[in-house]
């Protein structure tokens, strides 16, 4: 008798237990943690040239930089997720699954949206008590980043109306970068933004790919996005552009600056492979792939700016003690 009564608990002392586990994995899918390379390489860069600037880098306030970058980059793809959900955009056919196969309810996303924004404003107040920038100036920027992420799909939904690809080469590069510059330095260097341009095309690989490879799906649900505007072909040709035209700034920049410039080029067999497969294979894994090379292209670009004389390095005018 206990022996049988023990054999049909175990189940359910098994359920009890993967339950919340399978909850977890449910939340943290929402948040498209693959994708955090795209805010987090942009902060990481500005604290290099603030660093390179300066001379000197607050580690403080780069943790709470990029907590605060993540966690509102984290909120809008929930924010995307719940809207895509509500608009009809993800179908069966979908790679965002949480709303499609009820892994989350809507009520649980818009509660994590909600939170992730929480956890950005409170990096944010924390960043401001640290840092040297004036906070107005420092909230400008943030709310600015903040709002965008929102409205990228909520709201007007800039996303559905052919806007979301000029919102993402902003906040993904200049913004980003201008933000962890101004909370490492207290002011700006409107010059060393031009770093953020091979970064911010990047990551708008990112983006254009995955639109590129729903191009069909958001057709039939009455979005305008950029690869519906010119179709298949050309989109295929603008992925290359935005692919490889920051290995070519990196080159230029290598043979007229600091040598250490040329170090993202060591990821561009990669570049090739991922633009190859997209154009003759399969585009499903191209967005994946990208963001991927988009966290080894950022951390390259750390990389050598770390290791550049700061007089080599063009755009930048180093501090006088």
């Amino acid at each position: 008798m206990n022996s049988s009564h023990q054999d049909a608990s175990a189940p359910r002392r098994r359920a009890s237990f993967t339950e919340p586990l399978m909850k977890l994995s449910s939340y943290v899918l929402a948040l498209r943690p693959w994708s955090f390379s795209a805010s987090l390489m942009p902060v990481l860069l500005g604290c290099a040239l603030a660093y390179k600037v300066a001379g000197e880098l607050h580690v403080f306030a780069v943790f709470l930089t990029a907590v605060t970058a993540i966690a509102v980059h984290a909120a809008g793809n929930v924010v995307n997720t719940f809207y895509d959900f509500v608009k009809g955009v993800d179908v069966s056919r979908s790679d965002d699954r949480v709303l499609v196969d009820h892994l989350l309810t809507k009520d649980e996303i818009a509660t994590l949206g909600v939170l992730l924004y929480l956890v950005g404003c409170l990096g944010f107040s924390l960043l401001s008590i640290v840092s040297s920038a004036r906070m107005e100036h420092l909230a400008f920027v943030f709310f600015g980043g903040l709002s965008s992420s929102f409205l990228y799909t909520g709201g007007p939904g800039l996303k559905y109306v052919g806007l979301g690809d000029i919102l993402i080469l902003i906040i993904f590069g200049p913004i980003s970068v201008l933000f962890s510059f101004l909370a490492q330095t207290g002011y700006v260097q409107w010059p060393a933004m031009l770093y953020a341009v091979p970064l911010a095309l990047n990551t708008e690989a990112i983006l254009h790919s995955n639109n590129t490879r729903d191009l069909q799906v958001d057709k039939q649900a009455g979005i305008v996005s950029l690869a519906i505007t010119i179709g298949y072909t050309a989109s295929r040709v603008l992925y290359a552009v935005l692919l490889f035209t920051p290995y070519v700034l990196c080159i230029v920049h290598g043979v007229h600056y600091s040598t250490w410039l040329l170090l993202p080029c060591v990821t561009m067999p990669t570049a090739f492979k991922i633009e190859r497969e997209f154009r003759t294979v399969s585009m499903q894994d191209t967005p994946n792939s990208t963001a991927k090379l988009n966290a080894y292209l950022g951390l390259c670009l750390v990389v050598a700016i770390l290791m550049s004389d700061a007089r080599t390095l063009p755009y930048l005018t180093p501090h006088e003690a």
